[in-house]
């Protein structure tokens, strides 16, 4: 077995990694880069391997770092299927055309602008194309034990973190690999928390969090301190959000806010009929999320739905208090640029930024203190006041993260800490070895393992 690392090294994005044996490939995950500039580029290289040559791809879940990059490899010669879990197929129903349908309009503003390097400007893959991928899904239940391809058995656990989430199990004669996925929270107030691992020999393990906890406050204080301070002063909040997973855990904690008296009643938007979409995906999917079918009705009208391009404009004329909330949660496109645009300059105004922000991202920027963002071509200056609260993260912290590895039953003969920044994923292989004494280590960029 050879396992060569195509992606979530040195960063939380483009998770890729392939396994070989007896001339079959198997791909785990297949997500686009983001962020830092020199990683984007990477989605538009030729691809380390001949897609061709691939046989099938499994999928964690559906998130764009992890399942993002699908149609371009089918558009690159892949001609296998893609294994997921049925909540991982029918969000990537929605993520994928959405994510090729940004990139078209990107690339059209970029043209009708004149501030992209390249004439004409394309986007990385079409809507047309995300929408046939679909077409290539198998799905699978968790616990079901299904061979993608001769000679190797592959199985989903629950990894809490997003609707379908999976940690994915790969057997074969002589051994065995558990790549965790993106690993949940043990109390997420929509998710239910991971199962715990499986014995196997090869751990691949992600540490988008591998240096630091989640904030201690609780987070619906945060929420609701902010939100009343910014009314008060007769501001808007604006908070990007991914539209699958945070969007809803957002609306959950408006709602509960609400009801509790503790925000005023100022409206909130939804401008994201993505996440309009993923939400109705979580009533289908009920066994699969902790919250009551009376909550979940309540959550889903806890917002206006704001369906249409006339009505997002409407949104930047906002002179009263609200909360608008509007993909992408890492502000690297979408509608969300548009209301920075308009609300970023104004003090009276907040932004929250509900979970990691990726090196590179302008979500990043923003967090650390930029004074101004670059937003279509145009530096927008940063006066809102912006805030991060990562316990509304669905990533496992350090601490949940090293309880997670702890509850393997046996030592694995080798441990690769994954998907996460290079202070994050070196703080926890330390971590691990000094706990657990395991051989550890951080893969580069297209590392090759051979067991």
């Amino acid at each position: 077995m050879k396992l060569t690392f195509l992606g979530g090294t040195g960063t939380v994005t483009g998770s890729k990694y392939l396994l070989e044996h007896d001339g079959r490939r198997l791909l785990v995950d297949a997500g686009l880069f983001q962020g830092l500039k020199q990683l984007r580029l990477r989605n538009w290289d030729e691809f380390p391997i001949a897609p061709a040559s691939i046989d099938a791809v499994v999928l964690s879940h559906a998130h764009l770092d992890h399942s993002g990059f699908i149609p371009r490899l089918i558009e690159q010669g892949f001609r296998g299927a893609v294994h997921a879990s049925a909540p991982t197929r029918d969000l990537c129903a929605l993520l994928l055309p959405d994510s090729g349908r940004l990139l078209e309009e990107e690339a059209e503003y970029a043209n009708r602008h004149g501030f992209s390097k390249h004439h004409p400007a394309l986007p990385l893959y079409t809507e047309e194309a995300a929408r046939a991928a679909i077409g290539r899904f198998k799905v699978h239940h968790f616990g079901e034990v299904f061979e993608p391809v001769p000679g190797l058995q592959v199985k989903l656990q629950r990894a809490g973190h997003l609707l379908g989430a999976a940690s994915v199990r790969v057997a074969w004669e002589g051994g065995t690999a558990l790549f965790s996925g993106d690993l949940g929270r043990s109390n997420d107030m929509l998710m239910p928390p991971p199962m715990p691992p499986e014995a196997a020999d090869w751990l691949i393990v992600e540490s988008t969090y591998g240096d630091r906890l989640h904030d201690g406050g609780e987070p619906l204080d945060l929420i609701a301190d902010i939100v009343s301070r910014t009314a008060r002063r007769g501001g808007v909040v604006v908070i990007p959000a991914f539209a699958v997973g945070r969007a809803q855990t957002l609306l959950l904690a408006l709602h509960r806010l609400r009801q509790q008296g503790r925000i005023p009643g100022i409206p909130v938007f939804l401008n994201s009929p993505m996440a309009a979409e993923a939400t109705g995906l979580y009533e289908r999917h009920a066994a699969e999320h902790r919250i009551s079918p009376a909550e979940f009705e309540a959550m889903r009208h806890a917002a206006h739905i704001v369906s249409t391009v006339e009505e997002s404009k409407k949104l930047n004329s906002l002179r009263v208090p609200a909360v608008i909330i509007s993909a992408s949660g890492m502000a690297s496109g979408g509608r969300v640029l548009h209301h920075l645009k308009a609300f970023a300059p104004d003090e009276r105004n907040s932004l929250i930024f509900a979970g990691f922000q990726a090196a590179g991202t302008r979500g990043a920027s923003i967090v650390a203190g930029a004074p101004t963002v670059k937003i279509h071509g145009e530096h927008i200056p940063v006066r809102a006041e912006v805030h991060q609260i990562d316990s509304f993260s669905a990533h496992a912290d350090r601490q949940e993260l090293l309880a997670w590895v702890g509850a393997m039953p046996s030592a694995p003969r080798q441990v690769f800490v994954t998907h996460g920044e290079p202070v994050a994923a070196d703080s926890l292989r330390q971590a691990i070895e000094e706990r657990h004494g395991w051989h550890c280590r951080v893969p580069e960029y297209r590392d090759t393992v051979a067991w």
